[in-house]
C-alpha cells in the first residue's frame, strides 16, 4: 500500500496557515517533506504526527 502524499497547498488548507508557513516547517525539519522537481510533497502521516506533537505540547 502506498502512502498518500500531500501538496503544500493541501497542508496549508488543512492546517489553516499560509503555504510559506508550510515551506518553513519543511525547511526547518519540523515537517518531513520529499522534493519532487521544484515542489514538495509531504506524507500524510508526517502531517498527522506534526499536528499531534503540537497539540500534545511535545
Amino acid at each position: 500500500m502506498t502512502e498518500k502524499l500531500l501538496t503544500v497547498a493541501e497542508i496549508a488548507a488543512r492546517m489553516r496557515v499560509s503555504k510559506m508557513t508550510v515551506y518553513r516547517l519543511v525547511h526547518s525539519g519540523a515537517l518531513h517533506g520529499v522534493r519532487f522537481g521544484r515542489s514538495y510533497r509531504v506524507p500524510e502521516t508526517a502531517v498527522e504526527q506534526y499536528l499531534g506533537s503540537i497539540t500534545s505540547g511535545h
